[in-house]
């Protein structure tokens, strides 16, 4: 369809030119626009597919940027993006040095917070519409977007909590399509789900009891009652609160009918929609996966394995245990911190339990971690996906803190396996019963052994702690890497022809380390290299050097990793290049010594 309205319009200054009766229109060329770029360049389709006209409506009725807006994680912000002056350059979303996929402050005046993990809207928004009362900027409008996933999770109930004891003119918008990358869960999803059915009574309504002003549900696909309502509330005062009901995926068949999938497709054919597949034939599996068959095999055998995740079963692999088992294996919604003090909760009753979250999302716990598990010495088993670059989610999504936020807490055992064996082996010794909480990081990206499920899910060997072992004998340096990371390293040295000056060392344990084959390893080594893909600062290198400083080594010791700065999106392969991680710069590093 050929773009009519849509190319008129490079700001929302531009958009509010236009009729109201032609905005249907304009939706339609907004889809379409999203549709055309997203299946070439792949990115989050749905979430922006899903509010075209509430994104449209909101900058048609506020005046922003002076308005404030927040979107609430951010997938739903395409459109936000393209016609907020972004539309030419929309097709470099997610690309190294292109736009970013979230929201972002330094990237455009109407991003006006960043975000990427869920459920911040509300407390920003609120902080941005305290603040304006108090500079005496009471025309100011401050809305926030959240969907119904996202406002499940504590920080937003603590948002709407302190704003209804307040008279800041704030806005909350509820996007409610049931699902956020997988289906909605929890008893406020059923609160929502009787709302919208009209079986939940008038004067039953949560929302009013917190002092909002709330009003809906209302149709989030019917433009112009949307537009009516706004215009409403922009003249209202105080906290209110618009319930939408909306479609993830709206205007593409294949995306309403499965809304997981068409989350983030990857490449698709615009015109029918259907996923263009990449084959995997012959390919090594993911890491998810080897986590998630594992467990299942593991669960069939042990009856105390409980598995849990906040809201991300099938990015985790969950999903295949909590198919088999739905009584042992929990999808707790949005809710970070209380996934982890769940673990510890049911570990103090004996269960064994593996707690899968992202490695950036782990973050949103790290008090939970800190003093419901590791202080009471609690064997919780936390599986961290995600870990390491994750490539175009960028900085908000990147797991490369995690090594230095565990190192430094007592009692926790960080295990990071370089192929897909150790990571079976490692979450098989693990329900056999450790002494402490025990942190494993794996990556998004494949394994090595290509044949792994035929030949080696099943059979298993319990790996002894905190051992490191040697992969490579030379004489002249040597390399000690951790996690996957390590392929890097052995990729860098056959591009040498396996040099046998250089020595390899893996340390799947970053804590507790083997201190014996270190104390080799410097005696042996004048020069040495450690290699990872978390932050250099308080990372596995850094805990090679508190050894060396400890033991009084003066070896000249260079650490290799993600430098001091937030790294931004691209490829995986691109982001490691940056860093100089990629098997090509190590080769270069390697060459130089």
């Amino acid at each position: 369809m050929k773009s009519t309205l849509l190319s008129q319009i490079n700001s929302p200054a531009d958009l509010r030119q236009i009729p109201e009766k032609d905005l249907p229109q304009l939706a339609q060329e907004l889809r379409d626009f999203i549709i055309d770029i997203v299946s070439v360049k792949e990115g989050h389709l749905g979430a922006s597919l899903g509010v075209v006209e509430l994104t449209i409506a909101l900058h048609y009725v506020f005046n922003t940027p002076e308005d404030l807006l927040v979107w609430d994680v951010g997938h739903q912000a395409y459109g936000h993006k393209i016609l907020t002056g972004r539309k030419d350059n929309f097709e470099t979303n997610r690309q190294l040095g292109g736009i970013s996929g979230f929201p972002k402050r330094s990237e455009s005046d109407f991003d006006t917070f960043g975000v990427g993990h869920s459920s911040t809207a509300i407390s920003a928004a609120l902080g941005m519409a305290i603040a304006s009362h108090l500079k005496g900027e009471t025309h100011k409008n401050h809305i926030a977007v959240i969907g119904d996933a996202s406002i499940a999770s504590g920080m937003a109930f603590e948002g709407l909590n302190h704003a209804g004891v307040t008279d800041a003119n704030l806005l909350v918008i509820l996007n409610d399509n049931a699902i956020g990358i997988d289906p909605s869960v929890g008893a406020l999803k059923n609160y929502l789900t009787a709302v919208k059915s009209g079986k939940n009574p008038k004067q039953n309504n949560m929302i009013k009891s917190l002092n909002f002003d709330y009003s809906g549900p209302i149709d989030g696909h019917d433009i112009f009652a949307v537009i009516k309502e706004l215009k409403r509330l922009k003249t209202t005062s105080g906290p209110k609160f618009l319930h939408l009901i909306t479609t993830k995926g709206k205007g593409l068949k294949q995306a309403e009918a499965d809304q997981v999938k068409y989350h983030a497709p990857g490449k698709f054919d615009k015109i029918t929609g259907e996923v263009i597949l990449k084959s995997e034939a012959h390919l090594p599996p993911k890491f998810q996966d080897v986590f998630g068959l594992t467990l299942l095999d593991l669960a069939r055998k042990n009856e105390k394995i409980i598995g849990i995740t906040p809201a991300m079963p099938s990015g985790s692999s969950l999903k295949f245990m909590m198919d088999a088992f739905p009584k042992r294996a929990f999808d707790v919604g949005i809710a970070e911190q209380h996934a982890v003090t769940l673990s510890a909760g049911m570990a103090t009753q004996g269960m064994v339990v593996y707690c899968n979250i992202y490695s950036s999302f782990m973050q949103r716990a790290y008090d939970q971690i800190i003093h419901d598990v590791a202080l009471q010495n609690l064997p919780v088993i936390f599986c961290l996906d995600r870990a390491g670059l994750v490539g175009e989610d960028g900085a908000t999504h990147h797991g490369v803190f995690d090594l230095a936020y565990l190192r430094c807490i007592p009692n926790m055992l960080i295990y990071a396996p370089r192929t897909e064996l150790e990571l079976q082996n490692i979450l098989y010794t693990a329900q056999l019963g450790l002494p402490h909480p025990i942190a494993i990081r794996y990556p998004r990206g494949r394994g090595i052994t290509v044949d792994w499920q035929k030949n080696h899910l099943g059979s298993y060997e319990e790996i002894q702690i905190g051992k490191g072992f040697q992969l490579q004998k030379g004489t002249s340096f040597a390399v000690i890497s951790t996690g996957t990371i390590g392929n890097n390293v052995s990729d860098a040295l056959n591009l040498r022809a396996k040099d046998i000056f250089i020595s390899h060392y893996h340390f799947p344990w970053v804590k507790p380390m083997d201190e014996e084959l270190l104390h080799h390893i410097f005696k042996q080594y004048s020069t040495i290299l450690s290699v990872e893909d978390g932050t250099v600062k308080g990372g596995f290198g850094s805990g090679i050097a508190e050894f060396a400083s400890k033991h009084n080594y003066k070896n000249d010791l260079q650490i290799l990793g993600i430098p001091d700065t937030f790294i931004e999106h691209g490829t995986v392969h691109e982001l490691q290049e940056i860093c100089k991680i990629d098997a090509k710069s190590l080769q270069i590093v390697f060459e130089s010594l």
